[in-house]
């Protein structure tokens, strides 16, 4: 008789990928805290008594009056400036089907089945609401977003020190997140399509593949990579759509003679820019909803408004925690020894923070300026503050044994560089 082996979920993997996990959450907690303060800076901004001046700045129109060029400093942000976060959003994804997470189909299922869960019930307790309350469908995928650099800024406030494979998990549930929600603006928040551009988009991302493969001419790929995004914008579909499509032809596999690939350099140069100054400018010109003058109560009654809480604290948590644990219990898997079920609730409810593609899902569906979207702003604002709180209860009592996980995982008795942990029988794992 064959005894099965029992197959763990959410275990530490190798150290060469966690080194870089750790690495990229690193700059992705410093990018969420500039998030964080660009929103607060936003909406004390709006609802100051100079309030006009904020939403006069973020209208104030800017680019050449040819190919849709003349964009408001709003639109700048989230047509032009979210390109970069979503190109980085596919390289990484395309790492981790390369070398990550989703590279094995067995751990990769847990992951990409969760974000599905995470994505499809805040739809659809969101629609659920709307139909009880009268509200609008259209705004069915704002609450189905996770903000990987807002939810890593509230890790680092929290304390907590997850387990490595939990912050992969949470990354990698994030980057699938994010193609979903690209693939939702792609599909459902295009209006009308133009060919002609479509076919000069598709010009474009070949020759920029091409490009990137055959040597280093940075000025062609910058060349080539804007008017992939000029036509993508002209055509009807979201210009960040061609971020997406550009970051998954980067080559993230070192050549031969080559120390790092393509897509490492790269990500290196631009991280550090999508963190600090893309994805807050976004923030600053998508977050000052103003509240003061008697809008509040309109926006706390509004269907749309309860309904993108809904979707992001109780929606989001059913779907990513559920999803998980109905994944495990298919395939007969356990977790790890050093997990509880309750670490990925909390995990679950951290999920529930989103912002940056939900604001630019809101906008898409009612349309910048609106009232609906200032509601929907609200909305986002509040779910995200709920689900942070209530995620902060759940992980900091788990304090104590993240922070002895953390201790056994540091430790180098060989002096080797490489944590004992992650070590082989075939000696220690070093970067490929």
């Amino acid at each position: 008789m064959t005894i099965r082996p029992i197959t763990r979920v959410f275990t530490r993997g190798d150290w060469p990928e966690a080194r870089r996990v750790a690495g990229l959450l690193r700059q992705e907690t410093v990018g969420g805290a500039l998030l964080l303060i660009a929103a607060l800076l936003a909406l004390a901004w709006a609802n100051s008594p100079w309030r006009d001046g904020y939403h006069d700045l973020v209208a104030f129109a800017v680019g050449p009056d040819v190919l849709h060029l003349q964009l408001s400093l709003a639109h700048w942000t989230s047509d032009g400036l979210l390109a970069i976060f979503f190109f980085l959003a596919g390289l990484e994804l395309k790492h981790e089907f390369t070398h990550g997470a989703l590279r094995d189909p067995g751990k990769a299922a847990v992951p990409i089945i969760a974000a599905c869960c995470g994505v499809a019930v805040p739809a659809v307790l969101y629609a659920a609401w709307q139909l009880y309350g009268g509200g609008a469908l259209k705004g069915w995928a704002i609450p189905t977003a996770t903000d990987i650099a807002f939810a890593l800024a509230v890790l680092a406030v929290i304390g907590t020190h997850l387990p490595a494979a939990l912050r992969s998990f949470l990354l990698t549930l994030a980057v699938v997140d994010d193609l979903i929600a690209i693939t939702i603006i792609a599909f459902f928040y295009t209006s009308s399509i133009s060919l002609i551009w479509l076919v000069v988009a598709a010009l474009g991302l070949v020759a920029f593949g091409v490009t990137i493969r055959r040597g280093r001419n940075v000025l062609l790929l910058i060349a080539f990579g804007l008017v992939t995004w000029l036509a993508v914008l002209n055509s009807g579909v979201h210009a960040t759509v061609a971020g997406v499509a550009l970051g998954l032809l980067v080559p993230v596999t070192a050549r031969r003679g080559e120390d790092t690939s393509a897509g490492e350099r790269i990500d290196s140069r631009l991280r550090p820019v999508s963190a600090a100054f893309c994805v807050p400018a976004f923030a600053f010109c998508s977050a000052g909803v103003t509240v003061v003058g008697g809008g509040l109560g309109g926006a706390v009654r509004d269907p749309v408004t309860v309904g993108v809480v809904i979707g992001l604290v109780l929606g989001k948590t059913i779907g990513v925690f559920g999803g998980t644990a109905l994944t495990v219990r298919l395939t007969r898997a356990e977790l790890d020894d050093d997990l509880a079920w309750s670490d990925l609730f909390g995990l679950s409810l951290l999920a529930g923070v989103g912002f940056t593609v939900s604001l630019l899902i809101g906008e898409l569906a009612f349309g910048d300026g609106s009232i609906a979207d200032e509601h929907v702003k609200l909305g986002i604002l509040a779910g995200s503050l709920l689900a942070a709180l209530l995620a902060t209860v759940v992980l900091r009592s788990r304090n104590a044994t993240y922070r002895r996980i953390q201790l056994v995982e540091t430790l180098d008795a060989d002096g080797d560089g490489v944590p004992d942990c992650y070590a082989r029988d075939d000696g220690p794992q070093t970067s490929p």
